[in-house]
């Protein structure tokens, strides 16, 4: 196989996927699949490719020929789309999240088990310029030991939300609890580290104008204080206060290092500081050293979004599928392992905020515990076991809201 044949499945956030299978060497776009007519036309002119079929039916897109499939789709909706890709015989690229409930985390693990496909969480900060560096540092020894580290991703997108909620009040950002979106913050510190979590406590913010004034129905902000396997501890942000920001800092035995702030105007993430010791206990005194990482990829990577690291994460998933393992895909193991901590930090939360045991479910004994466990903010998925979207309840929030939305993203074409 010289090209994987790949189709995508959401055209608004999977555009950059069928970017990348259409300036790529090792990829061909074969199928695009979208339930707004309007997307599919503007990719079909974007790209003028006739090779190129466009579906707006799920089930007529899978049984396309093709190799690999891109979910794109309603982050709650990965997991059971991803596993009937795979009885199909695909591979799966899944954009985050990876699962809603216990049920689906451990139905998607046994599906990927079962059919032997490759499938690749797409969380793309693990990929941006310094917490590549990191992972590549930490692997090689060079600050020691893993004590502590903290991750943010602050996103106000409250400018933005016509566009990625169209003013449905049941999408699934609407009812988004605080801590649900937690692999931007957590993902690359499990990364870097190669840790397991083993316990989170969470903390939420209260609710506020800004979210519920575009019809969000969670709180702004969540944390996860989650505690890994050896001991060491991660403090997790990630939500939606006024001003933006992407951060991520390690701490080890003999050293530190970090990615530089937004504000700094120093080339944010991707970005690394450094200061370490070649041994513990040195105390060199030594100043920190920082750099922006570039590889054989860089020049390629740049066109792509969020700093790079989209290009990053489709190249990683093509490339495995052709048999050539870089060792960066993030595996459906690892993607519950930067998923979980903020599941459970909401339960944490909703009991108080106290800690609570975050389960391994590459244990087919613990998947027991959990096979049948659908609590979640869905009413479609969670039944009699619904939880509310804050730890306050869930608001009210009236129709006009969305009608106003609906309004400000159709105005915007």
């Amino acid at each position: 196989m010289d090209k994987v044949r790949i189709g995508v499945l959401g055209a608004y956030r999977g555009g950059t996927m069928i970017e990348y299978c259409e300036k790529a060497s090792n990829a061909q776009l074969v199928a695009v699949c979208d339930k707004y007519p309007g997307a599919l036309k503007k990719i079909k002119e974007e790209i003028n490719d006739d090779s190129v079929t466009y579906y707006s039916d799920f089930e007529d897109f899978i049984k396309h020929d093709m190799d690999a499939v891109v979910l794109a789709n309603y982050a709650t909706e990965h997991a059971p789309f991803a596993i009937r890709c795979m009885e199909r015989g695909l591979h799966v690229f899944s954009e985050v999240l990876p699962c809603q409930t216990m049920k689906e985390a451990v139905e998607l693990i046994e599906c990927v088990e079962r059919t032997g496909k490759i499938y690749a969480y797409g969380e793309n900060y693990c990929y941006m310029g310094a917490p590549r560096e990191m992972r590549k540092l930490y692997r090689e020894g060079k600050i020691g030991e893993f004590e502590y580290g903290e991750g943010e991703y602050v996103h106000n997108c409250a400018p933005i939300w016509p566009d990625i909620t169209y003013g449905e009040p049941d999408h699934w950002r609407n009812r988004l609890y605080s801590t649900y979106y937690v692999t931007h913050s957590l993902g690359p510190l499990i990364h870097i580290t190669g840790l397991r979590p083993v316990s989170v406590i969470g903390v939420e913010s209260t609710m506020n104008d800004r979210p519920l004034g575009v019809g969000r129905r969670g709180a702004g902000l969540g944390m996860e204080i989650v505690t890994l396997e050896g001991g060491a501890i991660v403090k997790s942000i990630h939500g939606e206060l006024y001003e933006n920001s992407i951060w991520y800092t390690v701490y080890g035995s003999k050293g530190r290092m970090e990615s530089a702030r937004e504000d700094a105007i120093a080339g944010d993430v991707d970005r690394i500081y450094l200061k370490c010791d070649e041994y513990p206990g040195e105390y060199a005194d030594r100043p920190a050293t920082n750099w922006e990482p570039k590889d054989d990829n860089s020049a390629a990577a740049e066109a792509f979004g969020h700093g790079g690291s989209d290009f990053y994460s489709m190249f990683f998933f093509v490339e495995k599928i052709l048999g050539r393992d870089y060792g960066e895909v993030i595996d459906v193991y690892e993607a519950l392992d930067m998923f979980l901590p903020g599941l459970f930090a909401y339960r944490s939360i909703l009991n108080g905020s106290v800690p609570v045991e975050v389960p391994d479910l590459r244990d087919p004994a613990e998947r027991e515990k959990w096979r049948n466990d659908v609590a979640c903010t869905d009413p479609a998925v969670a039944g009699d076991a619904l939880l509310p979207t804050a730890k306050g309840g869930t608001p009210d929030v009236p129709d006009e809201v969305y009608e106003r939305v609906r309004k400000e993203w159709e105005s915007r074409g």
